[in-house]
């Protein structure tokens, strides 16, 4: 017996570790469609739709070294979105090694994160008016085209000089979304530390300057008082007293909350999101992009908000997703704004 494992071990010096040749089936031929949703977090339809897209970016020269398929390379990336994120299960359940596994979900996401200007997008000049009055049907506020909020998600840590600048005192990682009235992102900015504030992002963000450059005339967005008051950010008033600063108030928390289902949509779809990021910090970033290229497929074909995973205690997902959102909120002010929203009060919210 000795003898036979002191050869194996000389074989192993000379010829290294045998090759191990993983068995794969595919998973979308052999599941039912209800199966298949519960572990992929979306239907086939939408799959196939989205494979069409990406399936140049995915395909192999030749078909050596027992190379993955396009449609399970894509199976391997949204199983990982739909768990916890251990590169070991995702590898295990779809026949792969992890390392295969990790090169496999950046590709892919790059790959999906390709279709951003399709489907992230803010509304053109012949869309404004019809995105102003699906918000308006919400909570009759005018001139809305978008909701604007922050939100944290847990990144494995970086390492490096800089590893720890991206960490907030929770450990997670910030970015800002602008969602419309159809809870669709609209825009997203995900390469912030955890460290910045809101407030911060959305004034080195290109979309203020769009604003600024009169792209969207006679358009608002909505954020909390975390933000500073603009002509085309509105904030609520901190003590209202007056019944139609009230009615403003009520008006403006409602159609806001747009921002706030989304991201509860979004992290219960793809539960990666809501529990912890482990891979690589750029990889991580590009994976964010990535989900929320998907929520926008998912809402186009209006899948349903999936059940939690098998392995995930329902209340506890819901509770890291609000843990998701929480943050600081320092008061800033801008006199030179109040007037804007001031006149707004008194000449809508008067006569409701």
């Amino acid at each position: 017996m000795e003898l036979e494992d002191d050869l194996d071990i000389l074989n192993i010096i000379e010829f290294g570790f045998p090759r191990r040749i993983y068995q794969r089936e595919n998973p979308f031929e052999m599941m039912d469609d209800l199966s298949f949703y519960r572990r992929f977090r979306l239907h086939k339809e939408t799959v196939l739709h989205l494979l069409q897209q990406i399936e140049h970016n995915l395909e192999f020269d030749n078909d050596l070294n027992n190379s993955l398929s396009p449609i399970n390379q894509l199976l391997t990336t949204l199983r990982f979105y739909a768990t916890c994120g251990h590169q070991n299960a995702i590898g295990d359940f779809m026949g792969m090694h992890q390392s295969t596994a990790s090169r496999i979900i950046r590709k892919v996401s790059e790959a999906i994160a390709t279709l951003r200007p399709q489907y992230i997008r803010m509304p053109l000049q012949r869309e404004i008016i019809h995105t102003q009055n699906e918000f308006y049907q919400i909570s009759r506020f005018p001139r809305v085209i978008g909701c604007v909020d922050g939100t944290h998600i847990k990144i494995q840590s970086p390492g490096g000089e800089d590893g720890e600048v991206f960490r907030n005192r929770k450990g997670y990682f910030s970015f800002f979304v602008i969602c419309d009235s159809k809870l669709n992102i609209i825009d997203i900015v995900a390469r912030w530390p955890g460290s910045a504030h809101d407030m911060t992002i959305f004034n080195n963000s290109y979309i203020r300057a769009r604003f600024e450059a009169g792209e969207f005339p006679d358009s608002s967005l909505l954020g909390d008082s975390g933000y500073t008051l603009r002509p085309y950010l509105l904030t609520p008033l901190l003590n209202p007293v007056r019944p139609e600063e009230n009615r403003y108030n009520e008006a403006h928390i409602r159609t806001r909350n747009t921002v706030e289902r989304t991201f509860g949509i979004w992290k219960r779809r793809f539960p990666v999101l809501a529990y912890e990021l482990r891979c690589k910090l750029d990889t991580s970033l590009i994976v964010i992009i990535a989900t929320a290229v998907l929520h926008n497929i998912a809402q186009v074909f209006n899948e349903n908000v999936p059940p939690p995973p098998e392995n995930i205690n329902a209340e506890e997902l819901n509770y890291l997703i609000d843990q998701g959102n929480v943050q600081p909120v320092p008061i800033y002010r801008a006199n030179h704004n109040y007037d804007y929203r001031r006149i707004l009060i008194n000449n809508f919210f008067l006569n409701l």
